[in-house]
């Protein structure tokens, strides 16, 4: 059974300090990349890192018929980054299976079709700039079948990744420019304002969510909403 990542170890960008373990060259979208699934489920096991975006709890909530505070509280985690000072939300593993996926069931995904980003992704890793710019590089892996022709561009076609890219890349840059704004404010708020305004960006980002209407409308009315509000909590006192 793997061990207990604590929650300060997880951020936004996962796992903290494990970045030397992946090669960050970027892969170009017309470059060959083959990769074929072989099913093994080994990638959904002893996995504590998984961590949601807003779009991503978003889809799960869709498929699962379940608000937003539902899925959070059966198979999440819910806590502030200790560097972004933000809401992070990650996948709860299920102790009585080894630490595994919650949603995985006899090595198979219950929630494919609306799993999150980084599964679908899986082998590859995603880096996204503040100007919009999407990376993609080949994480470690020992799993898969053989190699086979084809590109990059096609392997994210296939995996459904170039047409989610435009929510993650708004959410993105949103969670670096929030992250920005809070840790540049936190020395010189007190603790009850910061904890408040946290409060406030966690519903703005994950809870104040209808699962039955569009997702980056939705987002953008909770930005507007936040906005006055966050202004005021982070003024200088």
């Amino acid at each position: 059974m793997s061990r207990e990542i604590p929650d300060s170890q997880v951020d936004l960008c996962g796992e903290l300090g494990h970045e030397e373990e992946d090669d960050f060259t970027p892969i170009g979208l017309e470059e060959p990349f083959g990769f074929v699934c072989q099913g093994c489920a080994d990638c959904c096991k002893g996995r504590q890192d998984i961590v949601l975006s807003g779009y991503d709890l978003y889809r799960l909530c869709r498929r699962l018929f379940l608000p937003p505070e539902l899925v959070i509280n059966g198979f999440c985690r819910l806590y502030m980054g200790s560097l972004s000072l933000l809401p992070v939300v990650r996948l709860r593993p299920r102790k009585d299976s080894g630490n595994n996926c919650p949603f995985l069931y006899k090595n198979r995904c219950s929630v494919h079709e609306a799993r999150p980003l980084v599964c679908a992704l899986y082998p590859l890793g995603q880096t996204i700039e503040q100007d919009g710019r999407v990376w993609y590089f080949c994480q470690n892996q020992e799993c898969g079948g053989p190699r086979t022709s084809g590109s990059l561009k096609e392997f994210l076609e296939q995996a459904g990744i170039l047409a989610l890219e435009r929510q993650d890349v708004e959410w993105a840059r949103l969670n670096i420019s929030l992250s920005r704004r809070v840790r540049e404010a936190a020395p010189r708020l007190q603790r009850i304002r910061l904890k408040l305004a946290q409060r406030k960006i966690c519903h703005a980002l994950y809870l104040d969510y209808d699962p039955a209407r569009d997702y980056l409308p939705q987002l953008r009315e909770n930005l507007a909403r936040l906005e006055p509000t966050l202004t005021r909590l982070l003024e200088e006192n």
